[in-house]
């Protein structure tokens, strides 16, 4: 799970300026209704056809320049931010290591979210509305839960490392 962390972070470019910026609330909570809609876009196919694809495209760069697109908070003691910071700490687990029982947290919720992707899928290739809305209502809400462990985390570890404790303003 760790090196599938890293990978994504490395694609969206992410270094200490772009966490910084990410750290804005407006980013994180910006993101949330990105799968909703990505499931709406495709949905649309049945309404628009080809022309469903704008939609997702639309969505897909929105994505990828959300971490960039706020400037850096003012403060960082929000949820979000602090959710966004933990997320930063345990991508560097290698490093600074974090203790067990938010490893494990952070693994088991990943499973969950990643449990909720067939039947969005399948639900979404045969236009099955319940079985998208129980997709998407498991994968947000397992992602909700882990971004919670992520404040969790971060606050554990900021309260013993100077470092994590600087993010904080």
């Amino acid at each position: 799970m760790q090196k599938v962390l890293n990978r994504l972070a490395q694609a969206h470019g992410m270094d200490d300026t772009v966490w910084a910026r990410h750290a804005n609330p407006w980013s994180g909570y910006t993101r949330i209704p990105i799968l909703p809609l990505m499931a709406l876009a495709i949905w649309a196919r049945v309404w628009i056809g080809w022309w469903c694809l704008l939609p997702i495209l639309a969505l897909v760069v929105w994505a990828k320049i959300n971490p960039n697109a706020f400037p850096r908070p003012a403060s960082t003691r929000s949820w979000m931010s602090r959710a966004v910071m933990g997320e930063r700490v345990l991508l560097n687990a290698a490093a600074v290591p974090i203790p067990a029982h938010h490893s494990r947290a952070a693994r088991i919720l990943t499973l969950v979210s990643i449990l909720g992707l067939p039947p969005l899928g399948f639900g979404l290739w045969a236009l099955h509305l319940w079985a998208v809305l129980a997709g998407l209502v498991v994968v947000i809400g397992g992602k909700l839960w882990f971004l919670d462990r992520m404040v969790w985390l971060y606050d554990d570890m900021a309260r013993d490392n100077p470092g994590y404790r600087d993010w904080l303003r």
